[in-house]
């Protein structure tokens, strides 16, 4: 089980790696690009990843602990939602969504970075075979929402940053 802990671990700093490289150099223009006024801005997308693996690593894998959005009143100093993390929210309300400058973003960004990193340094086997309720998957095993929610969802939304970027002459992933 080594070689499973130390493969999710490197699979998440890799995540972790182009999140950075991805959003770190962007303008509030870019981060809130919206192609034909459609789809989703890099901010919303980055906003809903990154909530989610927080949610997921501190509420849910760790028996609710509270959140590092929610410990460092992140959504107070943003001015954005307490508990919503995108899933479901209607278009017009994800446009509207605005993060702050890239600056302030990676505070937070990165606290959860370490945040998950103090984790996966402390997983066991039995943790991550422990079953765990997430929606709308059910009851899963912590291994199997590392694999879907984090590692899948966090590459497949990563995917879409660097499309957002190519189409504003920007630089995409070294991926």
């Amino acid at each position: 089980m080594a070689v499973v802990v130390d493969f999710i671990r490197d699979s998440i700093q890799q995540q972790h790696e182009a999140w950075d490289k991805a959003i770190l150099d962007l303008t509030p223009d870019q981060m809130h690009f919206r192609p034909n006024g459609q789809g989703n801005h890099i901010g919303f997308i980055a906003w809903h990843y990154i909530r989610t693996e927080d949610n997921l690593v501190q509420f849910v894998f760790q028996h609710r602990k509270p959140t590092v959005w929610l410990a460092g009143g992140y959504d107070q100093m943003f001015g954005l939602p307490r508990t919503a993390q995108g899933t479901g929210m209607p278009p017009e309300e994800a446009a509207r969504m605005q993060l702050p400058a890239v600056e302030q973003w990676m505070g937070y960004q990165q606290a959860v970075w370490e945040s998950t990193d103090g984790w996966l340094n402390a997983v066991t086997e039995e943790d991550l075979l422990r079953n765990v309720r997430i929606m709308p998957f059910g009851d899963i095993t912590v291994m199997t929402a590392v694999r879907i929610p984090i590692i899948n969802h966090g590459f497949l939304h990563l995917g879409q940053v660097g499309h957002l970027r190519k189409l504003q002459g920007l630089k995409s992933s070294d991926l």
